[in-house]
C-alpha cells in the first residue's frame, strides 16, 4: 500500500464512522427509539448513546485533519496546490467540527442535567435542540461526501 493510499484510506474510514454515525442515528435509531420507548426512557438512552458516539467523533475530528493534510502535500504538494473543492471541505470540516463541539460542551450536559434531575420537559427540549444541530451536521456531513466524490480524479 503506497503512503497516499494508506493516507485516503483512514481518512475515509474517519468520514464514514462519523457521517455514518450520524446517518444512522437521525434517519434509523431515532425513529426506533421514539416508536419504541416513552419520553424518560428515550431520554436515558439518549444520555447513554451520544457519549459513547462523541468518543468516535473526537477521534475523527483529530484523524480527519492529519489525513486530509497529508494528502494535500503526497498528492498536491501542500496547501498552494490543493484544488478550490480540497479548500471547500476544510472550510465545512471547521463547520462540522464547530457544531459537534457546541453539541458536546452546551447541548448534552444540559440533556444530562435535566435527565438526571428528572425534569423530562426540559430533558425533551435540549434533545429537541441535539437533533436540530445533528441534523445539520448531517446535512453538511452529506454535502462533504457529495464534493468529494464529484471531485476530479485524484
Amino acid at each position: 500500500m503506497t503512503p497516499f493510499a494508506l493516507v485516503y484510506t483512514l481518512h475515509v474510514l474517519a468520514a464514514l464512522v462519523w457521517v455514518g454515525g450520524m446517518f444512522f442515528a437521525w434517519m434509523v435509531l431515532r425513529p426506533a427509539v421514539g416508536a419504541a420507548l416513552e419520553g424518560p426512557s428515550r431520554l436515558k438512552l439518549w444520555v447513554q448513546v451520544f457519549p459513547r458516539f462523541f468518543v468516535w467523533v473526537w477521534a475523527t475530528v483529530v484523524v480527519l485533519p492529519i489525513t486530509g493534510v497529508g494528502m494535500m502535500h503526497l498528492h498536491f504538494g501542500g496547501f498552494d496546490g490543493a484544488p478550490r473543492y480540497v479548500q471547500v471541505m476544510m472550510g465545512l470540516y471547521v463547520v462540522m467540527t464547530a457544531l459537534f463541539i457546541r453539541i458536546q460542551s452546551l447541548q448534552l450536559p444540559e440533556l444530562r442535567r435535566a435527565v438526571d434531575a428528572e425534569n423530562w420537559a426540559e430533558g425533551a427540549a435540549a434533545l429537541g435542540r441535539i437533533r436540530r444541530l445533528v441534523g445539520i451536521n448531517l446535512l453538511v456531513g452529506l454535502a462533504v461526501v457529495v464534493i468529494a466524490s464529484a471531485r476530479p480524479g485524484l
